[in-house]
């Protein structure tokens, strides 16, 4: 059987906490700043933890995580 090779979109997108979670970064965080309140934009810059529906899917594409 040959190794499972990781998916490299993936590897810089996601990182691995601590306790095995999954962590992400915000989506809308490229341009048109103008339009959003600055509530939003402080918001975006933090990190966030990838849903329970999403992990299983994305640990399989980071075998070697």
């Amino acid at each position: 059987m040959p190794k499972m090779k990781t998916h490299k979109g993936s590897q810089k997108r996601f990182k691995k906490t601590g306790t095995g979670q999954l962590k992400r970064s915000h989506a809308y965080t490229s341009h048109l700043f103008a339009n959003k309140s600055q509530k939003q934009k402080r918001k975006l810059r933090k990190s966030a933890l990838v849903s329970s529906g999403d992990y299983q899917r994305i640990k399989q594409m980071l075998p070697n995580k």
